[in-house]
């Protein structure tokens, strides 16, 4: 039968001396006029409680100012109520990268309103990746969300044969299909931007194509290459090591070098195409006069750069509350299908 209320009344001066010398589950207790074993149920999921009782007791907790003990409660549960959020990326990517500090950011505010603490590991050499494996391995996490797979690297696959719930941002490597994951459409964004930059007149479209090791920048690259098919030359595409400032400056060096006569150019990411307005600036190409200028994300700097720069948004916070969703589903022990979400064309100066 449901637990009810004894006959034991609340007590603020209880109350006030529970939170001077730290509350425990007997204050909590006798504030509420309830038993201990009520509160452990109530602690443990409110199971064979009655509604005045389960209201009593969090209310109490209020009071006293009571706080679950998580670590006593993992040693019963076996959950650790944490989450790891492993970037398989440089620390300074994160600095730099408007896209994953955005998700780290949204992830960690859907976790907490889950009552859920996010753990940031990095995994951006084999070094750290055996760290992150370990911990995980520990026991120390529920699950993990992975950012920025790339193609050839392990850890995807090993972090999946741990048997803890993964949701990846982005389409896993090749291979790993048995890995749920959630994705912009890369290759439908790019089309898009591909074929604007044609409605506008301009007849030598090039790329700043991203990072090849990853699907992402893959993808961008073969959405291109469906909208100009063989008119794509290989000298109208340079691919860039990264996605960084530094390197789309570099690769719009090379690419204009190597096709002098562009007219638009479509860069992968928004950080590359700071660079890349940059190497135009330096060779005195005007945007979008002389070339037009399209990027993909929609991040922070879109919006800042010199001119403001027409993008591919790709909706981050649905991309990371879809992701906490996921993983969630994961962790109950129900599937979760792989998400895909639709890009859309911001229209700025630079195109």
């Amino acid at each position: 039968m449901p637990d009810d209320l004894t006959a034991h009344p609340k007590s603020r001066g209880a109350a006030r001396r529970a939170q001077r010398r730290g509350p425990t589950m007997e204050d909590v207790a006798h504030v509420a006029g309830v038993s201990r074993g009520t509160v452990s149920r109530v602690l443990n999921g409110a199971v064979y409680v009655s509604p005045s009782a389960l209201a009593a007791v969090q209310a109490a907790m209020v009071e006293t100012g009571y706080v679950v003990n998580q670590s006593a409660r993992s040693l019963v549960t076996r959950r650790s109520g944490a989450v790891a959020f492993v970037l398989s990326e440089p620390q300074d990517r994160l600095f730099e990268d408007p896209v994953l500090g955005g998700l780290l950011r949204s992830c960690t505010q859907l976790l907490g309103a889950r009552d859920a603490n996010l753990m940031l590991m990095l995994a951006g050499d084999p070094g750290e990746r055996d760290r992150v494996l370990r911990f995980v391995r520990g026991g120390h996490v529920d699950g993990v969300l992975l950012v920025s797979a790339h193609h050839g690297n392990p850890l995807a696959a090993q972090l999946r044969e741990t048997g803890l719930p993964l949701v990846v941002c982005g389409r896993p490597p090749e291979g790993e299909q048995e890995i749920v994951y959630v994705a912009a459409d890369d290759r439908g964004g790019a089309r898009t931007m591909t074929r604007y930059l044609l409605e506008q007149g301009r007849t030598r479209v090039a790329t700043v194509a991203g990072p090849q090791d990853t699907t992402g920048g893959v993808e961008r690259l073969a959405g291109y290459r469906d909208v100009l098919g063989e008119r794509a030359a290989d000298h109208a595409v340079v691919r860039a090591g990264d996605y960084s400032i530094e390197a789309g400056r570099t690769a719009m060096a090379r690419l204009l070098r190597d096709c002098p006569d562009l007219d638009a150019v479509f860069v992968a990411s928004d950080l590359l195409a700071v660079g890349a307005l940059e190497s135009l600036r330096a060779a005195g190409r005007r945007v979008p006069q002389d070339v037009l200028v399209g990027g993909f994300d929609d991040s922070a700097v879109a919006s800042a750069t010199r001119p403001p720069l027409t993008t591919m948004r790709q909706p981050l916070a649905r991309i990371a509350a879809e992701m906490v969703g996921a993983l969630t589903e994961l962790m109950a022990g129900r599937p979760a299908p792989p998400r895909i979400l639709a890009t859309e064309l911001i229209r700025r100066e630079s195109a």
